[in-house]
């Protein structure tokens, strides 16, 4: 994502206003500038209050209103127990770091997927359906995501370790990190 953010204001009457195009647009519209890779600076024209998180919320409410459900119940009631518990701190910073291991994990099975196998026929139109599926299925989060990479039965001792190797060490520190957090000196 680079440059600055798209800049939407929100006019008295809710209206919302794309100033990149002079146009108004709806909160689907904005939810399809994100899913397109656009970040999105949403503020109100009158007060200069910056409304990105509380608009970003209602996109998020609205999908899963409409059974497009990504988070698991269990997610969203540890979420309301964490604005009202010591837990608050550490959420945001957990959310933050399992994103970011995610996308890291996306281009790194983006980059396997494309070396080795790039002169098996038919190698295009499988990754094309591949990327089709997992941006349905993730509601477009990440730009390049073509799904898990399959591990050989047949691994020799001497091969490199695996993305899934690297997503468990990773997931381990950041589970330390989080523990270490938890404690108070």
């Amino acid at each position: 994502m680079s440059g600055k953010p798209l800049l939407i204001k929100r006019y008295a009457s809710r209206r919302l206003y794309n100033t990149e195009t002079s146009d108004y647009v709806t909160l689907e519209d904005i939810a399809g500038f994100i899913r397109e890779g656009r970040d999105v600076q949403i503020v109100d024209l009158k007060s200069g209050d910056d409304l990105t998180r509380q608009y970003l919320l209602q996109i998020v409410a609205d999908h899963e209103s409409r059974g497009e459900s990504v988070l698991p119940l269990d997610v969203l009631t540890d979420l309301v127990r964490s604005y009202t518990t010591q837990a608050h701190s550490i959420v945001p910073q957990f959310l933050a770091m399992s994103f970011d291991m995610l996308r890291e994990g996306q281009s790194k099975v983006m980059e396997s997927m494309s070396t080795p196998l790039v002169s098996m026929p038919g190698f295009d139109a499988m990754k094309a359906q591949q990327e089709a599926f997992m941006k349905a299925f993730t509601g477009g989060m990440g730009k390049s995501w073509s799904g898990p990479q399959m591990e050989s039965e047949d691994k020799d001792e001497a091969s490199p370790p695996s993305e899934l190797d690297d997503i468990r060490k990773q997931l381990a520190a950041m589970q330390d990190q989080l523990s270490r957090m938890g404690k108070k000196p």
